[in-house]
């Protein structure tokens, strides 16, 4: 048997676009992320050019929560994480580990109990992990 996916354009934009809002990221910053040039992800956003593996690769490699077969044709799930789990940072131990959101609180500057929305821990090596409330 030989199997062939084509992928649509269309919904392969719209999954790079959900990509992007997820962790924050203008089309510059994101091409950044995945070492590639700001034209190519300009491209691919309007339509007028499919993704190379390469692309592809990247972006599953620099994004752990990006599933290989959603990305590509819409299969799975992403964020991959379960949404009753949400990842929690352990500085000192570098690990992720599910803490109650309660635990995570701090006052604003009016001295009234706010949530914390996102974390973002960037690496030296210029890679970034966002883990979101």
């Amino acid at each position: 048997m030989n199997y062939v996916t084509m992928v649509n354009s269309e919904d392969f934009t719209k999954r790079l676009e959900k990509i992007m809002d997820f962790y924050g990221l203008s089309a510059t910053a994101f091409s950044e992320a995945i070492d590639f040039n700001r034209s190519t992800i300009s491209h691919l956003l309007s339509g007028r050019n499919k993704p190379s593996l390469e692309f592809v690769m990247q972006v599953v490699q620099k994004f752990p929560e990006v599933e290989l077969y959603w990305l590509l044709n819409g299969k799975g799930s992403f964020p991959t994480q379960k949404e009753n789990e949400k990842p929690v940072v352990d500085i000192k131990k570098s690990s992720i580990s599910n803490i109650p959101k309660e635990t995570f609180r701090e006052e604003d500057t009016l001295g009234k109990e706010t949530e914390i929305d996102k974390i973002v821990i960037f690496y030296k090596d210029g890679s970034f992990k966002a883990y979101e409330n």
